[in-house]
């Protein structure tokens, strides 16, 4: 992923890649235990906060996706940012270099036409599928969307700019913290 993300960035495209311009579940996880968070509501803080953050730059950051297909199947999390980005109208390219599939050699339907059923099997053949996409694409506007779904593009945005001013791990549990904590829990007897 990251030679793609440099083929793209070498093409004039900005990108966003998770583990690169975000951080990495294990890693932060840590950082939370150092901190002396429980396990279980550090785990959680975390997988929401990735859920938002990802969210966010598919659906309110950017104008189209490449879904790695590489594998027998893809990897899950890029399918269900994939399907984001078509529902709201994304460009998408599909990016296959193995011949692993788990269809006697195909891919699998629903996920081939979230890309037009158009697969490309050389990285630098992304940048020019983008470039030809983005000359006649034009961003479509969602009509309307859910506001659970616009609560974590929100979600998402604010915790972007909250990373933005983390120098280190250590920073990054009080922003996830300041988004994802729950209140204290209340007993009714």
């Amino acid at each position: 992923m990251a030679e793609i993300a440099r083929t793209l960035e070498g093409a004039g495209f900005s990108v966003f890649l998770p583990h690169r311009d975000s951080f990495v579940f294990e890693e932060v996880h840590r950082e939370f235990l150092r901190g002396g968070y429980d396990a279980a509501e550090a785990s959680r803080m975390i997988h929401q906060a990735i859920f938002w953050l990802d969210t966010y730059e598919v659906l309110g950051a950017c104008q189209g996706l490449v879904l790695n297909m590489n594998g027998r199947v893809p990897d899950e999390g890029a399918v269900a940012e994939a399907a984001m980005a078509w529902m709201a109208g994304k460009a998408i390219v599909l990016y296959k270099s193995d011949s692993r599939s788990l269809i006697q050699g195909d891919d699998n339907s629903m996920v081939l036409g979230l890309g037009n059923f158009v697969k490309v099997s050389t990285v630098p053949e992304i940048a020019y599928a983008f470039t030809q996409v983005f000359r006649r694409w034009r961003p479509q506007k969602v009509s309307s969307i859910p506001r659970a779904v616009r609560k974590s593009i929100d979600a998402g945005r604010r915790l972007s700019r909250l990373l933005t001013d983390c120098k280190s791990l250590a920073d990054v549990v009080p922003a996830i913290v300041s988004l994802t904590r729950k209140g204290p829990r209340v007993s009714a007897r």
